[in-house]
């Protein structure tokens, strides 16, 4: 059997179908907006009644209607193949837009937009390592990870890192926690190491000299790749606008 066939008869399809559609999505999605933005090209927004329909609204129809299917043909084929596709298209469509359902409001090109960048990057990378993988939520990928052999170690060892994880998003470390819980050890070093000067971890548990160090940890992390990750950001989803967002965002 060779390599194409054995990955089309193996469980991994799906998920990477849903990962490819994920992407493409996006990546047209942005395309789009920018040269709506721009008033280039023959798009623009999609008004029905005077009512701005953002592309979140059908993204999440098609959510909806592809995990019904996944549900309802149990796995068989072609239908949980299209059932990724539209999971992976819908997710994208709405993540794209996540800030301004967070914010309800349309701040798709202001810099709180660029929120929704950083969510899809996560969820890009999470759908990838899935695609490749590496699943948390299966016991023997858990046990290859973690190099621990027999049920007792994975039952032992699969609460801790969990435990990391979610410690991770109370120190306010939220990339590391989505990456931890595919790669424990970034989970487990992200957990022992200072939290974020602003996150909960850190107003209830730190002292105040103590959250002044990690302040100043932050401050010198920020200054090293801060600005790295906002100038891609910048470049993939476009630099944000100066001032108040506009009554209407671009959409497709």
């Amino acid at each position: 059997m060779s390599a194409v066939d054995t990955f089309w008869h193996s469980g991994r399809l799906p998920l990477s179908l849903l990962f490819l559609a994920f992407l493409l999505t996006f990546v047209i999605t942005r395309t789009i907006t920018r040269l709506i933005r721009a008033g280039r090209g023959p798009f623009h927004n999609n008004v029905r009644g005077g009512v701005h329909i953002h592309h979140a609204v059908p993204g999440l129809v098609l959510l909806l209607v592809g995990a019904v299917m996944s549900v309802t043909v149990a796995g068989h084929r072609p239908g949980a193949l299209i059932a990724a596709v539209l999971i992976g298209v819908g997710a994208s469509l709405v993540l794209d837009e996540f800030a301004l359902i967070l914010h309800l409001g349309d701040v798709y090109w202001s810099t709180e937009g660029q929120l929704s960048v950083q969510v899809v990057s996560l969820t890009t990378a999470a759908l990838g390592l899935l695609a490749l993988g590496v699943n948390p939520f299966d016991d023997s990928t858990a046990a290859d990870n973690i190099q621990l052999h027999g049920n007792w170690g994975v039952l032992v060892a699969l609460p801790i890192h969990i435990g990391c994880v979610l410690v991770c998003v109370e120190k306010g470390k939220y990339s590391t926690a989505a990456v931890g819980a595919f790669l424990p050890p970034v989970g487990w070093i992200g957990a022992l190491r200072l939290a974020r000067p602003h996150s909960r971890w850190a107003g209830r548990h730190y002292s105040p000299a103590k959250k002044a160090r990690a302040a100043t940890r932050a401050d010198s992390f920020d200054d090293r790749f801060g600005k790295w990750g906002l100038t891609i950001e910048d470049w993939v989803a476009g630099k944000p606008s100066s001032g108040p967002p506009p009554a209407a965002g671009p959409t497709t």
